[in-house]
C-alpha cells in the first residue's frame, strides 16, 4: 500500500508537520511521565485506527522499556491490571478527549477530576496537548493512508 500523498517529502507538507512537531516536543519535554506519553499516544492512535502512529508509538515504548505486557493490554487497559492508577486516569482522558464526537459533552468532570488528582498543571497542559497533538497526526496519517509497519525507532530523530 501506498500513501496517497508524500506528505514527509512535500515542502508545504513538510512546513505543517514541522509545526506539529514542535507542539508536541514542548508536551514531550514536559514532567509527565514518559511512559505515560507513549501509553496515551497509542491509545488515541488505536481508536482513530492509526497503523503508522500505533506502529511508532509500540515501537517507541518498547524501545523505551516499556513491557511487552502492557503493550498488548493499552487496548484493553481498564480490565488490566498492569498500569497504575495515574495512567489509568491519563489513558481515561485521553479516550474521551479523542472521542470528543461520539459524547455530547466531551470530557466529563470525573474524567477530568481524576487526571486532576493525579497531575500537577503543567503535567495536564502537556497531557491534553499531547492528546490534541496525537489527534492531528492520526487524523492526517489516516486521510493520507500512511501505510504502517516500517517504523524504526528513533527515525524522526
Amino acid at each position: 500500500m501506498d500513501a496517497r500523498l508524500d506528505f514527509f517529502g512535500n515542502a508545504l507538507g513538510a512546513k505543517v508537520l514541522k509545526h506539529i512537531n514542535s507542539a508536541g516536543r514542548a508536551a514531550s519535554d514536559s514532567d509527565l511521565p514518559h511512559a505515560t506519553q507513549e501509553l496515551v499516544k497509542i491509545r488515541a492512535s488505536q481508536i482513530n485506527g492509526c497503523g503508522f502512529c500505533t506502529d511508532m508509538h509500540t515501537k517507541d515504548a518498547a524501545h523505551a522499556g516499556e513491557t511487552a505486557q502492557r503493550l498488548h493490554l493499552v487496548a484493553a487497559w481498564r480490565e488490566a491490571t498492569v498500569f497504575t492508577e495515574a495512567e489509568r486516569a491519563a489513558l481515561e482522558l485521553a479516550e474521551q478527549g479523542t472521542r470528543i464526537a461520539d459524547a455530547a459533552g466531551g470530557v466529563t468532570h470525573e474524567a477530568w477530576a481524576d487526571a486532576a488528582r493525579h497531575y500537577d498543571e503543567d503535567q495536564l497542559v502537556a497531557l491534553v496537548s499531547l492528546i490534541a497533538v496525537i489527534n492531528t497526526y492520526n487524523r492526517i496519517n489516516v486521510i493520507n493512508q500512511q501505510p504502517a509497519g516500517d517504523y524504526r525507532p528513533g527515525q524522526f530523530g
